[in-house]
């Protein structure tokens, strides 16, 4: 596979996928993304999206249908539905694909209190689609789940994730 960047700007809620060339990066797709409710931070516990640089660590959901549903990123075998989630309410969707991050930065988003990968911040599909593009997450980068899927397919562990 080539090997892609991935920026995603929690300002325009965009996740933009960049093939490096060069004579300049080359845009190989820009997709709407949902990213945390309660904004920016890096600590455990704020359900805030951590800032800086990423990778993925490991791709979970090869081969599963859309909206299959996860629990601890294992398939539960259920695909998700309105009737299933209103007989669970509350629960939080993670939908179709999971990329899961693990920060690059020392003391800013890996170790401690403020480790990515310890907190469990994924790229991934959600019930919500009609609320992508508005801060609604715990802390996760949400996605359609046709867009996750296509994303998941495109880039491989260890591709750079910068969220500015």
């Amino acid at each position: 596979m080539t090997a892609y960047r991935i920026d995603i700007d929690t300002r325009l809620q965009r996740l933009y996928l960049w093939e490096p060339h060069p004579d300049g990066d080359m845009l190989i797709r820009e997709y709407p993304v949902s990213t945390a409710k309660n904004g920016l931070g890096e600590a455990c516990g704020s359900y805030c999206t951590p800032r800086g640089r990423h990778r993925i660590a490991e791709k979970i959901g090869a081969g599963q249908p859309l909206y299959a549903v996860f629990k601890s990123r294992v398939p539960t075998g259920e695909i998700w539905s309105r009737d299933l989630e209103a007989n669970n309410h509350g629960r939080d969707w993670i939908l179709t694909r999971i990329l899961w991050l693990d920060g690059l930065e020392q003391g800013r988003n890996k170790g401690g209190q403020v480790d990515t990968h310890d907190r469990y911040i994924y790229i991934h599909g959600t019930n919500e689609e009609h609320l992508i593009g508005t801060p609604v997450s715990h802390g996760c980068i949400r996605m359609k789940n046709d867009d996750v899927a296509e994303l998941f397919d495109l880039v491989d562990e260890g591709t750079e994730v910068v969220i500015i």
